[in-house]
């Protein structure tokens, strides 16, 4: 069972019990994980305790929540009570364990769910890959010679695998949408602010965001409604008042205006990412474009700004103990270090125009359609890619659709599409700040017409090729 939804009712009437769950999902975690090395820490004894107390609240006629009994994962930059928060890294293994959960994973656990443990991600979740140097390569369930995609590529992986219905990540220029279109599964990261990080460990505070993977539109409206809400501990988290956005989802999508965004995001890609696009536009019976201004140039920026966020974070340790990082990552927080501060603060400043440029598009448009990645998820250990007759490093640009639009914390859902005798491609979904509720209204409608749709593999020794 992949839908974490149906799950929860099955358990919440009897049919089924947490503690059933449970065990079967922590046998099948046993029995794949070695070959997609998703987790770094399964947490079956805590699991257990918790399933165990659901089916004990059912028993008295009590209500555990809408995600009763759900099994889920987090990257491992989240805290976990009693586990230390790796973030992917060597060095903060020599942290002590975190003495309480993140705010994101109390919320979940309020709601039912149950916890069986942190994921793989790229060190300080700074890339595409999930080629981690100190806790090996996660890989992708519909090919185990690819990557799986990142940051968040355990918690891709965990999801497309079949290994739980959902999971937890971040995104910081693509970290959540990328993989999840590699791998086939819904990615959704809302706008900027809008879910708690308190108990995060961040990358690049200015332009972080949590967000969530899951198999179904139901599921990704369902837990973001679960994960809303003002957190003190979080000063970048809205006081905006919560809106469920389950209760406003239908298949009326007469008026919304969707266009496809053309340009920056119609070209240096394989014909196959842009044929997705296009696959939705048809299904939407969308024909208007609208052309994003300098998206180039946002994306320069966002490479600015997060080069020097993160390496401002870890400066001391990269002074003392740059031997002990991911030579990936060490050395772009290194060449961090020596962009110019003009450069920073110029990238900020372009940053607020490029926000005024995208504010007024949406004026006229309420939803955007473009490619979640200009390729299908490349083999592990692939250096470089052609795009247009150019070959590019592959690190980099797998984020060449994703950080222009993360620039400036736009909600975006990656919607897997389905695609016959090919790897997983996405499409974003891109609204205006707070209008969550609209892309995942006209995800619904691609979803019932058999256009979007999560591809999970439960046996991934069948897929190798």
């Amino acid at each position: 069972m992949n839908d974490a939804v149906n799950i929860a009712e099955n358990i919440l009437s009897g049919k089924l019990s947490a503690m059933e769950i449970t065990q079967t999902t922590l046998t099948k975690i046993a029995a794949i994980n070695q070959e997609l090395n998703c987790f770094t820490n399964i947490t079956i004894e805590t699991a257990l305790q918790d399933a165990a107390k659901i089916d004990q609240e059912i028993a008295k006629g009590n209500n555990p929540g809408i995600l009763a009994g759900v099994p889920f994962a987090v990257k491992n930059l989240f805290d976990i009570a009693g586990l230390t928060t790796l973030a992917g890294a060597k060095i903060n293994a020599e942290n002590p364990p975190a003495t309480q959960d993140a705010t994101a994973v109390t919320r979940l656990k309020k709601a039912g769910a149950v916890l069986v443990g942190a994921l793989n991600m790229d060190e300080y979740a700074y890339g595409f890959v999930t080629e981690n140097a100190h806790y090996g390569t996660t890989h992708n369930p519909h090919d185990l010679n690819r990557v799986a995609g990142g940051s968040s590529g355990g918690s891709a992986a965990v999801v497309a695998g079949g290994l739980v219905p959902f999971s937890l990540g971040s995104d910081t220029n693509g970290s959540i949408r990328v993989p999840a279109a590699l791998c086939g599964i819904f990615g959704f990261k809302p706008t900027y602010g809008r879910l708690s990080r308190a108990g995060v460990k961040l990358f690049s505070s200015s332009l972080d965001h949590i967000g969530h993977f899951a198999n179904s539109v139901r599921d990704i409206a369902t837990i973001f409604d679960v994960l809303q809400g003002e957190d003190e501990k979080d000063p970048v988290c809205t006081k905006r008042p919560i809106e469920k956005c389950l209760p406003q989802i239908n298949n009326d999508i007469n008026k919304i205006r969707i266009a496809i965004a053309d340009d920056y995001f119609a070209q240096s890609a394989d014909p196959e990412a842009l044929a997705v696009v296009q696959k939705v536009a048809n299904a939407l019976n969308v024909t208007e474009y609208v052309t994003i201004p300098e998206a180039k140039i946002a994306r320069a920026a966002a490479f600015v700004i997060t080069a020097c966020e993160g390496a401002n974070l870890h400066f001391e340790k990269l002074k003392f103990r740059p031997q002990d990082f991911d030579p990936a990552t060490r050395d772009r927080f290194l060449a961090g270090t020596l962009i110019p501060q003009h450069w920073y603060i110029q990238a900020q400043r372009f940053r607020r125009w490029y926000r005024d440029q995208v504010k007024e598009i949406f004026q006229n448009v309420d939803v955007i359609i473009a490619p979640t990645t200009p390729i299908i998820a490349p083999l592990i250990g692939q250096q470089t890619m052609n795009l247009d007759g150019v070959e590019i490093f592959v690190r980099p640009h797998l984020g060449l659709f994703t950080q222009p639009l993360s620039f400036i914390g736009l909600p975006i859902l990656s919607v897997p599409i389905n695609q016959e005798n090919s790897l997983p491609l996405g499409v974003q979904l891109i609204a205006s700040p707070y209008n969550e509720a609209l892309i995942l209204q006209v995800a619904t409608v691609l979803e019932l017409q058999g256009i979007a749709s999560s591809s999970i593999k439960h046996n991934s020794r069948m897929h190798q090729q």
